[in-house]
């Protein structure tokens, strides 16, 4: 597995530092990179971890930490970059553990700081459990935990004020080359020369060689001077006594630095980077205008308020996107958190961010079952750490957890489909625990509380939850006809008589009340309670009906979960041919949501396909490609799907013999996921379409042809740093690092 980030400007330097790094990673289970914020931890770890990535079979996973907020979090965001999501019924750091237990990989947790406590714990929770596994964390203090190697990050390489000023000589300090670069990439015609040296050694020995502050500083060569530039630090530095005595110089030299790009901004130009600051992750325009303007912003003025922060380099461009979205780099955002708590409108703008992310997560609920249902899971993906910032500051305001109660009650299907179960359970349980009895939104709350808790087949929580939603809940249709649909999955996972005839009134009871996205659902458990009752021609027609639905409306989670509904009804009761057709459907449309959970349910009845079709190698092999990711959510099939999965794969065993079962098994838990994925459909992986634009593509092909950036520049006639933007965007959009694997992408695409 490799999810490394694009390194979208040039590196500079540190490699003695890699080098003694790589060294100490090599010795120990546990790295740690320390140092100030600023002084390029990130910078030096994700080079490091590019550098040792070969020595570790199942790759490198890089999680950022920058955006979360709650320690006990720390595990459930890892699992989700593993591709987990929270769905174990066990505790997320024990799937993460139990996922990486016979694995050789590298984890890199960056920013760790502000939780440390949560992710000493969980280190030495993976360290313990998985002999193969190394950890390189990133953080301003150390872990603290048995085995852990520190290595303090120092700053560039500064000339000492005795040493060489000559340009050529130069060359030979990283701050100095940094500066430069940094600089070139702003204003192409800056250069180092003998006139400008001694001002450029000054500056980098003023900020200490502190990557970041160099890099503001450069930022600002198109206005000034660096004589100018050292004037400007020379009047901050009275600020570094302003401190706190304890704070490190370089902190406040950062500081310094900061507060000096601050200045260069116009007083809305500050305001927005004040209140922008009160975003978790990154955000887009609209969230922008909405949180950010008032009091002296107008509305209208906050695009252009974006452009000129992102053009000094306060903010940067997520180029992830289709649409543009904005986040700031974390020390900046920490800056502007405390302008923002100086100007006394922290709470003001604070409200306004659970305002525009309450009024979000309603658009969303209300277009959930819609053509749009993948762009809003997609919406809601890149916001999670809003949302959560969002639902957080509701339950730590007096007054407002009902505010929580209900975003956390609309996200109920997004946080099933990205698996997010315990994480919806906390939010609910805390929101629930903060509310009044008689707040009107607490039944409903309550039911989909049980929900999630039978997903994680929680049963005593669920039925302590229903019954007390029945007693707040009244009479209203809505709720009623909910909660007897929960009452109706209840009833399926415990194989209740009652099933069907519980599952058939709540669809019957939501259309009626014209609640359409609520209908699908039952009707999934109605046609399997229905095709097990032994009424076939019942279960399809529920299936047929849920099917219908879905397609009339452009939903598509529900619509692959129906068909495994039809997979299973089919492959048992009925048409083996249909069975096999709903079943690479299926899986076809989980693959598209990224939905491993569905995933692993089609795969397994692709399983019982081939075993009914009497080619037994396939179904053990595909019984193999299933079991790890059975594992990887915290169960087995024997307890998930379990009549139709002992009956297939008893079938099979016995067609097969053991010897051959099991080597077919093996073989097939031993694919690689885009292994499985074209074992499965039977298909050569389709090339994917390409995510450059036209111009994005042309320029990967004069990359391919050997062209320098300053060569695109000339060839196409735009500037040189557009070249360069066009160039980032082109290594961020195909997940590369370097100028090479853009070649070897552009060749294969021309063939």
């Amino acid at each position: 597995m490799w999810t490394l980030p694009s390194e979208l400007t040039s590196y500079i330097g540190r490699r003695r530092e890699g080098t003694r790094a790589r060294q100490l990673l090599a010795a120990g289970a546990l790295l740690t990179l320390t140092g100030p914020g600023g002084v390029g931890k990130t910078r030096l770890g994700t080079r490091v971890m590019r550098d040792a990535a070969r020595g570790f079979a199942d790759g490198v996973v890089f999680v950022g930490l920058a955006e979360l907020r709650d320690p006990a979090l720390v595990a459930n965001v890892v699992a989700d970059r593993l591709g987990l999501g929270d769905r174990s019924t066990r505790l997320v750091t024990s799937t993460v553990v139990e996922h990486l237990r016979e694995r050789s990989l590298l984890l890199v947790l960056d920013n760790c700081e502000h939780l440390v406590d949560g992710c000493a714990e969980f280190v030495r929770e993976v360290l313990t459990g998985c002999p193969g596994v190394a950890v390189l964390a990133t953080s301003r203090q150390s872990l603290g935990i048995a085995g852990e190697r520190l290595f303090p990050v120092p700053p560039l390489s500064v000339p000492d004020d005795t040493g060489p000023c000559a340009p050529e000589e130069l060359a030979r300090y990283d701050s100095v080359c940094l500066f430069v670069d940094r600089a070139v990439a702003v204003w192409p015609t800056f250069g180092l020369t003998v006139e400008n040296c001694a001002d450029v050694v000054s500056l980098c020995r003023s900020l200490e060689g502190l990557p970041l502050a160099i890099e503001l500083a450069a930022a600002r060569i198109r206005s000034l001077s660096p004589g100018q530039i050292v004037e400007r630090l020379a009047r901050r530095l009275p600020l570094l006594t302003a401190g706190p005595r304890t704070a490190p110089q370089r902190q406040q030299t950062l500081r310094a630095t900061i507060d000096w790009s601050h200045e260069l901004c116009t007083e809305a130009e500050q305001a927005l980077w004040a209140r922008a600051s009160v975003f978790a992750g990154s955000f887009d325009v609209s969230a922008a205008e909405f949180v950010c303007a008032g009091a002296g912003v107008d509305s209208a003025e906050v695009l252009n308020l974006v452009d000129a922060l992102l053009d000094k380099s306060v903010l940067v461009r997520d180029t992830t996107d289709t649409d543009a979205r904005y986040r700031m780099l974390e020390t900046l955002r920490e800056y502007g958190q405390e302008r923002l708590a100086e100007s006394g409108d922290h709470a003001r703008v604070s409200r306004l961010h659970r305002d525009w992310f309450d009024r979000l997560t309603a658009t969303a609920d209300a277009e959930w079952a819609s053509p749009d249902q993948l762009a809003w899971v997609t919406r809601l993906k890149h916001d999670h750490a809003n949302l959560r910032a969002a639902l957080d500051w509701c339950l730590t305001e007096p007054g407002e957890a009902g505010v929580a109660l209900r975003m956390a009650s609309r996200l109920d299907e997004y946080w099933s489909l990205r698996g997010f179960t315990t994480e919806a359970r906390m939010w609910l349980d805390r929101a629930l625990a903060a509310t009044p009895e008689d707040h009107p939104d607490r039944p409903f709350a309550l039911g989909v509380a049980a929900l999630h808790a039978l997903w994680q087949s929680d049963m005593d929580s669920a039925a302590g939850q229903l019954a007390q939603a029945e007693n707040l809940g009244g009479d209203n249709a809505f709720l009623v006809t909910y909660l007897g649909y929960v009452r109706s999955l209840a009833a399926l996972i415990s194989l209740d008589l009652r099933t069907a005839e519980l599952a058939t009134a709540a669809a019957a009871g939501f259309r009626e009340l014209g609640e359409v996205r609520r209908e699908l659902h039952p009707l999934f458990i109605q046609g399997v309670a229905l095709a097990y009752g032994g009424d076939i021609e019942g279960a399809r027609a529920a299936l047929d009906r849920m099917i219908e639905l879905c397609e009339s409306h452009g939903e598509k989670y529900h619509r692959a979960m129906a068909m495994f509904g039809v997979t299973m009804v089919e492959v048992d009761f009925g048409d083996v041919d249909r069975a096999a057709e709903a079943a690479r459907k299926g899986l076809l449309a989980d693959l598209a949501m990224d939905n491993s959970f569905g995933e692993t349910f089609h795969l397994e009845s692709m399983a019982w396909v081939a075993d009914r079709q009497g080619d037994h190698p396939r179904a053990a092999t595909l019984f193999g490609v299933a079991a790890p990711l059975w594992a990887d959510l915290g169960t087995t099939p024997e307890a998930a799907v379990s009549m139709p999965h002992l009956f297939h794969r008893d079938n099979t065993r016995k067609a097969l013999g053991d010897l051959a079962f099991d080597q077919a098994h093996a073989a097939g838990r031993a694919m690689s996921a885009a292994e499985r994925r074209q074992y499965a459909l039977g298909t050569e992986p389709a090339e994917p379409e390409s995510p450059l634009t036209q111009r994005e593509a042309e320029i990967a092909e004069l990359v391919a042809e050997g062209m320098t950036n300053a060569d695109i520049a000339a060839k196409l006639v735009i500037a040189r740093r557009t070249a360069d933007t066009h160039v980032g965007n082109i290594l961020t959009k195909l997940g590369f690092s370097s100028r090479a694997q853009i070649a070897a992408w552009a060749v294969r695409r021309r063939r």
